[in-house]
């Protein structure tokens, strides 16, 4: 895990997932006998995708398994620890994207209005909604959100994202007025005797937020506004990207922002709204 860090600057739930899956690999070789790393061959990595399939693992969580493994393969052959590669032989699954699912402008304004921000944790709630539709956060960013990170003065909020590479995202009007008031009302309220915590957003003990809270966070926001699409924290940053591309947002601009380092991983949203494709055909060509 140290060579994938320092060498890849993967980030930390990345190396986490990857731990996962080496320990799911290991497990399941050393249950067929083979305690060492020449004793696995191509047939046995087929085995171990086609037993994590049968326990109805997501295909694209099946591809991420097997870069683990490769990765681990090529690692032991550079030590010496194998003669062979034998991931070499084994040919990687196809995974077809997915369209990612989004809300519709109408469920983002139900979540806003869900928190009562009458209450700290509302406030709080509330100030977390509006950052990640403003910016298309990660859920894993938002927590990891500092307070040296929020220029309020220039508009803009600084992250560190996947292998922790920094961008510079923008925010508008609503959600720093939200911030705000978060900062002003709130957060000395849940801050209480701990002074020193320099994360944005903090729980009821005055402590950085996990990703698992906000997710319950928004879990009952959702159920309390009567939005029956399945919600996750990464539905918002879909729904940034969706609404920003439907209202004529540039590829580029939004690749920078969502921070990704190929413009294919933002194409994907392109695909996403069809009817509105149809509706540009169907007004411009000349021929509809």
């Amino acid at each position: 895990m140290n060579v994938l860090s320092v060498e890849r600057g993967l980030s930390k739930n990345t190396l986490a997932a990857y731990r996962r899956d080496l320990q799911s690999y290991t497990r399941f070789m050393m249950r067929q006998g083979k305690t060492r790393p020449d004793d696995v061959m191509a047939a046995d990595i087929r085995g171990f995708l086609l037993h994590e399939k049968q326990r109805r693992l997501a295909a694209v969580s099946i591809a991420r398994r097997l870069v683990a493994v490769r990765v681990f393969h090529r690692f032991l052959q550079a030590e010496g620890l194998a003669h062979e590669n034998e991931t070499d032989k084994v040919e990687s699954p196809r995974v077809f994207k997915a369209l990612p699912g989004s809300l519709s402008e109408k469920e983002i304004r139900q979540m806003i209005a869900a928190p009562n921000v009458r209450k700290a944790a509302g406030m709080r709630d509330h100030a977390c909604i509006e950052l990640m539709y403003a910016t298309g956060l990660r859920a894993s960013e938002l927590v990891g959100l500092g307070m040296q990170d929020v220029d309020f003065e220039a508009g803009v909020i600084r992250v560190f994202g996947k292998g922790s590479k920094e961008r510079i995202i923008p925010f508008g009007r609503s959600a720093a007025q939200s911030m705000r008031r978060y900062l002003e009302r709130s957060r000395p309220r849940l801050a209480k005797a701990r002074a020193g915590e320099t994360a944005f957003f903090l729980n009821r003990m005055g402590r950085r937020m996990s990703r698992q809270a906000l997710w319950e966070i928004l879990k009952k926001h959702a159920r309390n506004a009567g939005i029956s699409t399945a919600l996750y924290p990464h539905i918002f940053r879909h729904s940034f990207a969706t609404h920003l591309l439907e209202r004529g947002a540039d590829l580029r601009a939004l690749q920078e922002m969502l921070g990704h380092t190929d413009v294919s991983t933002t194409q994907i949203y392109t695909h996403v709204d069809r009817g509105r494709l149809k509706r540009i055909h169907r007004q411009f060509h000349p021929r509809p």
